[in-house]
């Protein structure tokens, strides 16, 4: 491709800005200046390495932070393009990563877990499955400036994306991976209740045993009604904040992390 002014740019290796955020707000920058439209394909991973002189995996960490958020979108054998707010709008997207962000604070994920199993009855019934059926279940600690917040175990059925890898969900938005295959959220069930860690729980959110917090269910469904995502999580209650609002012909639901 012709030289592109992203190219040009330089990340600081003395700031306390990770690599792979700086890299996000440049291209952020080249996005809502105009300077890249929809459609328009960004540097390639290599140009970018070479061009920023970084590791293939933070270049890959960037634009799936990207695609969390739905301003890019990639196409296998193509590239990375400049996603359509239009099409964005046509489905329901939780990204922790835009939840995090707008608050003023970097998110991050670790994974503790990855596999291909047969789930147990009571997720088989949640996510309405056949018996047998397999799904990809994985766990992963979901920080804020470094801080463990939420522990999320999310099951999808290995159907949908048969090929994924673990290198897979640590690289790219998940949800991003299921677009490319025709896989879009249209609608989504959420619960709360209060609950006590229990010793492996809270180590891993690196509180003590015995800590409030609230357990989240999500089951997330097609336009046609299949239920294709079930997660459940653990979130911090000492640090988040669960707010509704209504009025007389709605209501929202916030979450404020402190």
């Amino acid at each position: 491709m012709q030289n592109h002014s992203i190219l040009t740019n330089r990340l600081s290796m003395d700031s306390n800005i990770p690599l792979y955020s700086q890299l996000v707000g440049i291209i952020k920058q080249s996005i809502s200046s105009g300077e890249l439209g929809v459609g328009d394909l960004l540097p390639s991973e290599a140009e970018l390495c070479r061009a920023m002189n970084i590791s293939r995996n933070t270049v890959r960490q960037a634009i799936g932070e990207l695609e969390e958020e739905g301003l890019v979108v990639r196409k296998r054998g193509k590239g990375t393009f400049v996603a359509d707010p239009n099409a964005r709008a046509k489905c329901v997207r939780y990204s922790f990563t835009t939840e995090i962000s707008s608050m003023g604070k970097i998110p991050s994920s670790t994974m503790v877990d990855f596999g291909i199993e047969v789930p147990p009855p009571e997720v088989s019934r949640k996510m309405q499955l056949q018996e047998g059926t397999k799904v990809y279940c994985f766990t992963r600690v979901r920080n804020v400036d470094g801080e463990p917040l939420i522990l999320e175990t999310s099951y999808y059925p290995q159907y949908i994306y048969p090929n994924l890898t673990r290198e897979l969900v640590q690289t790219h938005s998940f949800y991003s991976l299921l677009y490319h295959v025709g896989i879009t959220p249209a609608a989504a069930e959420d619960t709360y209740e209060a609950v006590v860690l229990d010793e492996v729980r809270a180590n891993l959110l690196g509180v003590p045993q015995g800590s409030c917090a609230f357990y989240h269910q999500r089951r997330t469904r097609t336009e046609d009604g299949r239920i294709y995502e079930y997660t459940c999580s653990y979130i911090r209650g000492d640090r988040v904040t669960l707010d509704v609002h209504m009025q007389k012909n709605n209501m929202t639901f916030n979450r404020t992390v402190r």
